[in-house]
């Protein structure tokens, strides 16, 4: 493995707040220095990071690969690829493939697939309830031997709260955090935020409570229980503002947004662009203003991509009937810094919430630049700007209602574990 000295950068660390000019010395697949050259540091090759900043792969908690089961829609190496084009190193993929990841077999498919493709790491997060139906426990303890660093339900809830109970007070008992959706179904059956637009459109729509009713009964359960619980792409002011409180309370209790949310409103809808149909949707700039705050403040631990790829045919469909989500590996990064453009927090916070921040939700070993850390980097110019362009999209996925947004940042080079995966 060869030796690298990254030269000519402002090395920004988020986990130990190092912000400034200085040289990265990578020997072995991990971080040797920041700084001066160790010791007796070996025959190596240079990278030029002149006027970019580097910092450590970004880290996203939430992306579907859509293997096992959809291949059609992407594979592992193809979404893997585009996770390094957009400077992610480490992916974290939810439950919710064909089968299920409810046995350590498909933990194990998932990672030989990852080390196939040689792209970014990927964690499969274990479901928690056997095949997502909410009834029976997952085998957590197995799945966590195999290597998944937390449990989840993807996007299906667990009706039974007593079944829901027992579940984290379990997943407490083997050190593992959960990942919980904060939906409630009954109040989903729509497909836009329950506003002015979704009523001028005749959409169904999908009312804030559908969030809060299920924040509130995740924050009671933790606090019942002392489960560490994650609550995954939050959308409203209202549940920002339970998350807060619960915190405040000293909860153990972490949440991320999808970064799009923090850009794009309801008005994305108007049209019936079926690019903007999202879950959770898109609510009101009122919703969007108060996760950009809780954002910058920490409220909110993580912002994620909520990659989800699709064929052509499942968006060109009437709206309602069309899938939801979109392509997000590749513009995570530029979302973020879009962020600091306009003033809403500094660089460092926002890396933070891409890099170190979703990395110790999970215990992850990512997210760092410290001595000793495996040597995954991001180096990105974030001076430049470009079109959002989806027809170049690495992904297999090429719809996003970003389609045309100019955004910050451009990904120069991408390292994982002292390997350069991706030029550009």
């Amino acid at each position: 493995m060869t030796a690298l000295h990254i030269t000519g950068g402002r090395v920004i660390d988020p986990a130990s707040g190092h912000d400034g000019e200085a040289d990265v010395w990578i020997d072995g697949g991990r971080i040797a220095a920041i700084g001066a050259a160790p010791a007796s540091f070996p025959e190596h090759e240079r990278v030029d990071a002149s006027g970019c900043i580097v910092c450590p792969g970004l880290v996203d908690l939430g992306a579907r690969l859509r293997e096992p089961g959809e291949r059609h829609k992407g594979t592992i190496a193809s979404e893997s690829r585009a996770a390094i084009a957009g400077g992610i190193t480490t992916v974290c993929c939810p439950p919710d493939t064909s089968p299920v990841v409810d046995a350590p077999a498909t933990v194990e498919l998932i990672r030989q697939r990852a080390i196939e493709a040689d792209q970014a790491r990927v964690y499969p997060i274990g479901a928690l309830t056997a095949g997502l139906d909410g009834q029976y426990l997952a085998p957590m303890r197995a799945l966590a031997r195999a290597g998944c660093p937390a449990m989840g339900q993807a996007d299906r809830d667990v009706g039974d709260s007593h079944v829901l109970r027992s579940a984290l007070a379990y997943a407490a008992t083997i050190d593992r955090p959960v990942i919980l959706p904060a939906c409630t179904p009954s109040l989903s059956h729509g497909c836009a935020h329950e506003g002015t637009v979704a009523s001028g459109l005749g959409l169904p729509g999908i009312p804030v409570a559908a969030e809060t009713t299920a924040v509130a009964r995740i924050i009671a359960l933790v606090a019942d229980t002392g489960a560490r619980v994650h609550i995954g792409r939050l959308s409203s002011a209202a549940a920002v503002e339970l998350l807060a409180r619960a915190k405040a309370d000293g909860r153990p209790i972490t949440a991320d947004v999808a970064a799009h949310q923090l850009e794009l409103t309801e008005s994305a809808l108007i049209g019936f662009d079926t690019r903007a149909h999202l879950r959770p949707p898109l609510r009101s700039a009122g919703d969007r203003d108060a996760l950009r705050e809780a954002v910058a403040a920490g409220v909110i631990d993580a912002v994620c991509s909520d990659h989800r790829p699709h064929e052509p045919d499942a968006k060109r469909r009437p709206f309602e009937a069309s899938d939801a989500g979109l392509s997000g590996l590749e513009t995570l990064l530029g979302l973020v810094l879009a962020r600091v453009a306009a003033g809403d927090c500094d660089l460092a916070t926002a890396l933070a919430r891409v890099t170190a921040g979703p990395a110790r939700v999970l215990g992850l070993p990512a997210g760092t630049l410290s001595v000793g850390a495996p040597a995954d980097l991001c180096i990105f110019d974030a001076d430049t700007e470009g079109v959002v362009e989806p027809e170049g999209f690495v992904s297999r996925g090429r719809d996003t209602p970003l389609t045309g947004h100019m955004l910050p940042g451009g990904v120069r080079t991408v390292l994982v574990e002292g390997r350069i995966r991706g030029t550009y």
